[in-house]
């Protein structure tokens, strides 16, 4: 027994190639423009996350410029402190054995890609050619070169405390009332805080310059996704025009009731969308 297809229903078949395609199109269209529209926002998401990110660490940055004014600070009132105290009167060393007990901070070898960023950063080099250098480094590199320059500060404070107790005793067994023993020993203690100071001031400025490398580098990463989020966008936007072109093609073929209310819907929807941009 033989299936005869109403002539109605062949019209209504796509008898081409073209046809088919046509047909296909706008759902095809409409799947791409929504995954673009995710990839849009998921990039736009990840931008926002590391401008978060980057900010937490020029905050974690800001503390350690902070704490290393702090300690340049301090070396310089120290030496300050000294030179009045010379000034008054003569002051002799103590031990020059206990200046020699001052440890020397232990010789930070930082990666060439890092130190050259860095070197471009502190002498001021164009943007973009510091940028260039810093795209360079990777982030573990920046996160070990980091983590060695805290190790360094901190084992060079372990080191400096059995100095610092050892100066504590020998305070408490200065001769009660000799003042000329007193400055002697201060004078001393002065010398080697104002040494002291210096070494952790720049062991410090180390760790704030590796901090604000890793605050550009998210930064850099974070204008990336940006801009991704934004060649994403406009995809999204092509694949729509593709829809509205498509269907705009199935209607002049069908131009039944639906498509023509359709089409009126999708040109208020525009003028609606250009009322809001240009008034609101």
């Amino acid at each position: 027994m033989k299936t005869a297809i109403p002539e109605e229903l062949k019209r209504e078949l796509p008898q081409t190639r073209w046809g088919k395609i046509l047909t296909v199109t706008p759902v095809v269209m409409t799947v791409v423009a929504t995954l673009l529209a995710g990839l849009a926002s998921s990039e736009m998401t990840r931008a926002q996350y590391e401008r978060a990110l980057g900010a937490q660490i020029q905050s974690k940055a800001g503390d350690q410029w902070g704490y290393f004014q702090a300690k340049k600070l301090r070396g310089a009132m120290q030496k300050n402190s000294l030179e009045l105290l010379q000034a008054i009167g003569e002051v002799r060393p103590t031990d020059a054995a206990l200046l020699a007990k001052l440890p020397v901070p232990a010789e930070l070898r930082l990666d060439p890609a890092v130190q050259s960023a860095l070197d471009a950063s502190e002498a001021q080099k164009p943007e973009l050619e510091v940028a260039a250098l810093v795209r360079a480094v990777p982030e573990p590199v920046i996160q070990s070169s980091l983590k060695s320059a805290r190790e360094v500060a901190e084992a060079f404070e372990v080191a400096s405390s059995p100095l610092l107790r050892e100066l504590d005793r020998m305070e408490k067994e200065l001769p009660k009332g000799d003042r000329d023993a007193a400055r002697d020993f201060a004078g001393t203690r002065m010398r080697i805080n104002a040494a002291r100071y210096e070494s952790e001031a720049r062991l410090n400025q180390v760790v704030a310059q590796l901090l604000e490398l890793q605050v550009r580098k998210v930064n850099l990463a974070a204008e990336r996704h940006r801009s991704r989020s934004g060649k994403f966008f406009l995809g999204m936007l092509s694949a729509q025009a593709a829809v509205i072109i498509a269907t705009f093609a199935i209607a002049t073929q069908k131009r039944n009731f639906l498509w023509s209310v359709a089409a009126v819907a999708g040109v208020a929807a525009i003028a609606f969308a250009i009322y809001v941009y240009l008034q609101v």
